[in-house]
């Protein structure tokens, strides 16, 4: 298989909150754009983020439909991370972890946006601190 790009689409209750959350903090702009859906690109990530508005009839399958779960997380690598979280929080973004280091070098903090997705910055640190 030869994939061309890649997308993650994820149902939420207020498409406009999520997808302003990601061109207001992290760079994304929209693709394109309909009633109930938002298509976001990002310059550098490699991927783009699609928002469907909970509710669709057109959203197969029905029975799948519902908003998306819990322990779901929108992960970006970033070069500097720390730089990145005071940015965000300077702009008034609701933290849910402040910067901190796993054992194994994963540097992360997370926000969430108003349909409660968290968002996960990471940089992966050679000497965890």
């Amino acid at each position: 298989m030869k994939a061309t790009s890649a997308a993650i689409s994820l149902n939420v209750p207020d498409v406009e909150a999520s997808a302003r959350f990601a061109t207001d903090h992290l760079g994304f702009t929209e693709a394109m754009a309909a009633d109930g859906f938002v298509s976001l690109e990002h310059p550098t990530a490699g991927v783009n983020v699609i928002f469907l508005r909970t509710g669709l009839t057109t959203f197969k399958p029905q029975e799948i439909a519902g908003t998306a779960g819990q322990g779901t997380l929108l992960v970006l690598v970033v070069d500097d991370l720390d730089a990145e979280f005071e940015r965000i929080c300077a702009a008034g973004a609701r933290v849910v972890t402040p910067p901190e280091t796993e054992p194994w070098g994963e540097r992360y903090c997370q926000f969430a946006d108003d349909n409660c997705l968290v968002w996960q910055l990471v940089q992966w640190v050679t000497t965890p601190q």
